[in-house]
């Protein structure tokens, strides 16, 4: 998947795992966020995520011209995670759009586990 941006000198293809990085980077840069998790669908367990493979805790989705996101996150033990989470959605938000251009419908947090 690629996502298309139309503009008056053309258009740019934009690769996922490119749009994915952004999403990874941009997360990780908020306060109470500890680490990007993955889900292993075969055996329910999480697998906690460095930096060298945040994309793997982010999804996205084409929906028309927009897109939606997934995180799937690990927090810090003691902070509020309804703030955690509204922090990462503006942030992931704005990074996005002012990066690639392309508008984000919906951002959704799957908070996966607490580490202290």
């Amino acid at each position: 998947m690629e996502c298309k941006i139309k503009n008056e000198n053309g258009t740019i293809f934009i690769a996922e795992d490119v749009m994915m990085k952004v999403v990874g980077y941009a997360a990780l840069e908020c306060y109470g966020i500890v680490a990007m998790s993955s889900k292993r669908a075969t055996d329910g367990l999480v697998e906690w995520l460095g930096r060298e493979n945040l994309t793997k805790g982010v999804q996205i989705r084409n929906v028309g011209d927009m897109l939606d996101v997934d995180l799937f996150i690990i927090v810090e033990y003691g902070i509020s995670i309804a703030e955690v989470c509204k922090t990462i959605e503006e942030t992931v938000r704005y990074k996005l759009e002012s990066m690639t251009g392309v508008k984000v419908r919906k951002i959704a947090i799957n908070v996966e586990g607490i580490r202290v």
